[in-house]
């Protein structure tokens, strides 16, 4: 157990890695909160307490089981992001099979964090029938709206357009390790939600807002047992001229040995022009290429993020990706020139850039597919369908609407 401070609320409270645990008396959704995966986002832990807390002392009725898990628990004790390495970077499939295997090695803090959440995670998976629902909760380093981060699957946009937020797309084809990108992999719902600054006092009451909606939209609890309307209207206010689903097509990621400092006042969803200054870097300025939207800005010490750059997706692309995607048009993709399967699994190609350069990322990204660069001519291209476990959501309301 955890000492946890709240600037926002001057309070302390004391967690375990389980804040809490609630089963239902009958069948039903199987949801997985995290919160405090940095340790300066304190926010979501809070929340998920207090939530729980509220829910256990009023006797709501449950379906499945709710559980809410804290992050990177010596991280959230001193206030920062991380200790040696950012928790929510060591989710590879690399360090993920050393850490699954049989010979065990020498761990620094945050990995030790690591390892003790994935033994909750896969007991929790284990010992569960499903359907899954992960939800990973956090704030960001500049004032921002709430907003959703999701991998681009069909299961998962089908699943969060439900929130009266912001649905941002493609993030894991700019991080490297984060917990969703697994989870992801695992085939489940699994999307993030910021709720704010991380010391804003609204970040909580947002962060709540989401629990509740998560809570009915997956058909946990009823509409009836909270203030459905509230908590749907806390989050709808919040985002009225920034609704809609964006893609990232710019991620600033900061070296190891560089001096980069944010210009200030930029704010999430910013609107920014073609050439504007945002950073310096090196004592030289870093100016934008194309017009967009900034998304979290850094304005914090620890963390390699600079800054993302996004845009909005018309609904007309939208709408033909998932036609493609429904169609498995993407098995014509190992006909073309300088395409070809990585493995017999089937679920990633490698394309040589040197002779499939005429085909776009965005071609890809309408079928399903995200990239990773390998090599100056040479990327890895994962299709996010491929490990979608749709048949486990076919009985649930939101699948079929």
């Amino acid at each position: 157990m955890v000492e946890v401070h709240s600037k926002a609320l001057d309070k302390s409270i004391h967690v375990n890695r389980v804040i809490g645990h609630i089963k239902g008396e009958l069948t039903g959704p199987i949801l997985i909160f995290t919160g405090g995966v940095h340790g300066n986002e304190p926010s979501g832990v809070f929340a998920l307490q207090k939530v729980m807390d509220f829910l256990q002392s009023n006797e709501i009725p449950v379906k499945g089981s709710i559980y809410a898990i804290s992050g990177n628990l010596k991280a959230l004790e001193k206030g920062e992001r991380y200790l040696k390495e950012d928790l929510n970077r060591l989710w590879t499939s690399k360090r993920m099979n050393v850490l699954n295997g049989n010979n065990p090695s020498k761990k620094n803090e945050d990995e030790v964090e690591q390892t003790e959440i994935s033994a909750v995670i896969n007991d929790i998976v284990s010992k569960e029938e499903g359907p899954f629902y992960f939800m990973d909760l956090h704030t960001t380093s500049g004032e921002t709206i709430p907003f959703l981060t999701v991998n681009d699957s069909l299961l998962n946009r089908k699943f969060t357009m439900q929130y009266p937020v912001p649905l941002i797309l493609g993030i894991e084809e700019f991080l490297e390790g984060p917990l969703l990108s697994y989870i992801n992999e695992l085939g489940y719902v699994a999307f993030g939600f910021e709720g704010g600054q991380h010391d804003d006092l609204a970040s909580i009451e947002n962060h709540e807002a989401f629990i509740y909606l998560s809570l009915v939209f997956s058909e946990s609890i009823k509409k009836e047992s909270v203030n459905f309307l509230h908590y749907y209207e806390v989050l709808a206010k919040t985002s009225i001229d920034s609704r809609g689903i964006f893609e990232i097509f710019y991620h600033y990621k900061i070296k190891d040995d560089e001096s980069f400092k944010m210009n200030p006042g930029f704010l999430n969803f910013q609107r920014i022009k073609s050439g504007q200054n945002l950073a310096i870097s090196d004592e030289k300025n870093i100016n934008t290429q194309k017009k967009g939207r900034i998304l979290m800005p850094q304005y914090q010490k620890q963390g390699d993020d600079g800054f993302f750059i996004i845009r909005s997706i018309p609904l007309f692309y939208l709408r033909l990706s998932e036609f493609f995607r429904n169609k498995r048009i993407d098995r014509i993709l190992p006909l073309l020139p300088g395409v070809n399967w990585q493995s017999e699994k089937r679920d990633a190609l490698i394309v040589n850039r040197k002779i499939a350069w005429v085909f776009a990322k965005q071609f890809f990204h309408l079928l399903g597919y995200r990239s990773k660069k390998i090599d100056k001519t040479h990327l890895i291209i994962k299709n996010r369908e491929a490990a979608s476990k749709k048949e486990d959501y076919y009985s649930s309301n939101w699948y079929n609407n």
